[in-house]
C-alpha cells in the first residue's frame, strides 16, 4: 500500500510524514507523534475523548483520516498549557472545581470546551451542556465539568488588567 505525504501543524510544531491512507488522526496522532492526550475510547465517534480542534472546529479524531488533516492546523490537550507549563484557564478550571475524576474524557472534554468558549465566550449552562453533549463522561454527572467551564468564561473574558 502506497503511503501519502502529509504536512501540518501540531500544537504550533510544524510535522511532516508518510502515513498510510488507512491512518486515523487518533492514531497518528498517539502513536507517531508521541501525544496521547487525547484517548481512544469508542473508536465510533460517539464519545468524544479523542476530540482534538482542528482548523477551528472541535473534530473526533478516530473519524478522520490523517492524510484527510493534510495541511490543516491541530490543537489537542498538550498543546493548551503555555510553554512555560503554565495550565490554560479551561485546564486549572477543571483542577479547581473538580471537573474530572477518572480523566478519561478530561482532555476531549476540555479541547472541545476550548472551541465552545471560542465560539460562545458567555455561554449559559444550557449552552454549555448542548456545547459538550457530543463528549461523554462515565463518572461526574456533568455539574463540576459545567462550573469549570463557567469558570474558564469568567476567566477569560475578564479584563487583562483585572487578571494581572
Amino acid at each position: 500500500m502506497s503511503k501519502s505525504h502529509v504536512k501540518m501543524t501540531i500544537n504550533g510544531k510544524s510535522v511532516e510524514a508518510l502515513v498510510e491512507p488507512r491512518t486515523l488522526l487518533i492514531h497518528f496522532l498517539r502513536e507517531d507523534q508521541a501525544l496521547t492526550g487525547p484517548h481512544i475510547g469508542c473508536d465510533t465517534g460517539h464519545c468524544g475523548a479523542c476530540t482534538v480542534d482542528l482548523d477551528g472546529k472541535s473534530v473526533k479524531s478516530c473519524m478522520v483520516f490523517a492524510a484527510q488533516a493534510d495541511g490543516s492546523e491541530i490543537t489537542t490537550i498538550e498543546g493548551m498549557a503555555a510553554p512555560d507549563g503554565t495550565l490554560h484557564a479551561l485546564q486549572e478550571a477543571f483542577r479547581e472545581h473538580h471537573g474530572l475524576q477518572c480523566g478519561y474524557c478530561t482532555p476531549g472534554m476540555i479541547t472541545r470546551a476550548y472551541r465552545l468558549l471560542q465560539e460562545n465566550p458567555d455561554p449559559s449552562v444550557e449552552e454549555i451542556r448542548y456545547g459538550i453533549s457530543g463528549n461523554l463522561c462515565r463518572c461526574t454527572g456533568y455539574q463540576n465539568i459545567v462550573k469549570a467551564i463557567q469558570a474558564a468564561a469568567e476567566t477569560l473574558s475578564a479584563p487583562k488588567e483585572a487578571a494581572e
